[in-house]
């Protein structure tokens, strides 16, 4: 099975959006059923999105829901817009951590964008309140068409379901992209698929301390009941024990892992299972780093044989393994191949490029101290697994500028592109370059908080 070849850019978005104006609204519905197979998408998630979800429609053209409340529950917070129906975009005009003192809520319904970026100052945590509301922070079940970036989970607090305490779990959904996440010390997972998903990319994301005896950075899949197509992209994996990340799908799946950085695993890093009739994946341009807890018998790329029902069928390509552990397991080479299944869904940097391209600018920003620490980590291969969770670091909250029309973008952007600050225009192109409002001032967000110049008087 093929995969086209993608390399996104500023440019080839503008052109795939042009026309996405005031009439634009929710296209059919990223289901699963009847899918031939991925395609290059038409629209993407935002620019520069990468791999299987990249085709995800998010909120694009539905309604602006402002947050404007880090409470738990009730009228302006985020919970009230991840249960809304209907086409949504999540703005914040808040930061600060948001601590559900309730059962967190779950993503159900499909077709929205949490646009983290959009909050003002040091940006949005997520967090639960331990005990019997000690549950995993952020869900998306049963839903398709979710983008999600620019948000931390960290669970500061202990619960009373191991099991139930991933920072973040992707179940039974299609057409999802995590991008620019972090999250730290979850019991089980940090970042855990299951069920029937696909088309699935979480891409630029920090995975950080896992708290042991199950210090698992990311399990891909778990109990799929079809083959899927999942993208795991310029991710960095540190300080958890084994599952850097785990791989195990049915045959006929895509899977790439491409660009990661993989940091002082306890016994293993990345894992290739076959209990589900063999993993077909592509494992490109990564970087495996021993650190303080890496044990000499670890191993980078392994092959699990533990209930196999079919031999994996794996390519792996230009990694660098950095450190004292074996770097393969003796086993991959029978199921070694000269060339991927899948091709990969955009041209990958070369692991050296790939790894300060991660170290700079993965996981949530304005980056927290937290991540800050564990990047400092990687550089100078030093830190350790935790043993319990830590303490979320504090930071002002701020509040975000006017908009008068509540449309989501505030007034003194809407003045200097030509936009309305008296009516809501979200979904308008008022400058005429075929990008909608919002999505021009979405953009403009992402840039500004990762550091990256923004040209003056530009859409983005």
């Amino acid at each position: 099975m093929r995969c086209d070849r993608i390399l996104p850019a500023r440019s080839i978005w503008l052109a795939m959006v042009a026309g996405l104006v005031a009439c634009s609204g929710p296209a059919e519905s990223g289901t699963q059923e009847g899918e031939a197979g991925w395609q290059t998408p038409e629209h993407p998630a935002f620019p520069g999105a990468q791999g299987y979800g990249s085709r995800s429609k998010g909120g694009r053209g539905g309604k602006i829901m402002q947050v404007v409340s880090l409470e738990d529950s009730g009228p302006g917070t985020l919970r009230e817009c991840i249960e809304a129906m209907g086409p949504r975009v999540c703005v914040f005009r808040v930061s600060g951590v948001i601590r559900y003192t309730d059962q967190p809520p779950r993503i159900r319904h499909p077709f929205i964008t949490i646009a983290g970026q959009t909050a003002p100052g040091d940006g949005i945590t997520l967090a639960h309140s331990g005990g019997e509301m000690g549950r995993t922070p952020l869900v998306i079940k049963d839903t398709n068409d979710v983008i999600i970036r620019h948000i931390r989970v960290r669970n500061d607090r202990i619960g009373d379901r191991r099991g139930s305490e991933d920072s973040i779990t992707i179940e039974n959904s299609s057409h999802v992209i995590l991008d620019h996440v972090s999250a730290s010390w979850a019991r089980d997972e940090l970042v855990n698929g299951h069920g029937n998903n696909n088309f699935i990319t979480v891409s630029n994301s920090i995975f950080s301390w896992g708290i042991p005896k199950h210090d698992k950075c990311a399990l891909l899949a778990s109990d799929p009941k079809a083959p899927q197509y999942f993208s795991f992209i310029g991710n960095l994996c540190a300080h958890n024990g084994d599952r850097n990340p785990d791989i195990n799908f049915p045959p006929d799946s895509c899977v790439e892992v491409v660009n990661n950085v993989f940091y002082n695993a306890q016994s293993e890093f990345a894992e290739v299972w076959e209990s589900y009739g063999g993993t077909p994946v592509a494992i490109i341009g990564n970087t495996f780093i021993a650190g303080p807890d890496t044990q000499r018998n670890a191993l980078g790329i392994i092959r699990q044989i533990i209930s196999s029902t079919g031999p994996a069928r794996v390519y792996v390509d230009d990694n660098e393994f950095i450190g004292n552990f074996m770097e393969k397991d003796t086993g991959l080479a029978d199921i070694s191949l000269t060339q991927p299944d899948c091709a990969t869904t955009f041209t990958p940097a070369s692991a050296q490029q790939a790894y300060q391209s991660v170290l700079g600018g993965a996981g949530a920003f304005p980056r927290d101290a937290l991540d800050r620490q564990v990047v400092d980590d990687v550089r100078n291969r030093t830190g350790s697994v935790m043993k319990a969770p830590g303490t979320i670091p504090q930071f002002a909250m701020e509040r975000a500028g006017r908009d008068t029309d509540r449309d989501g973008m505030p007034d003194d952007w809407e003045t200097a592109h030509g936009s309305s600050p008296d009516f809501a225009d979200p979904w308008d192109d008022a400058n005429g370059d075929g990008v909608a409002n919002m999505d021009a001032w979405l953009e403009q967000r992402h840039l500004e908080v990762i550091g990256a110049s923004v040209p003056q008087g530009s859409a983005v």
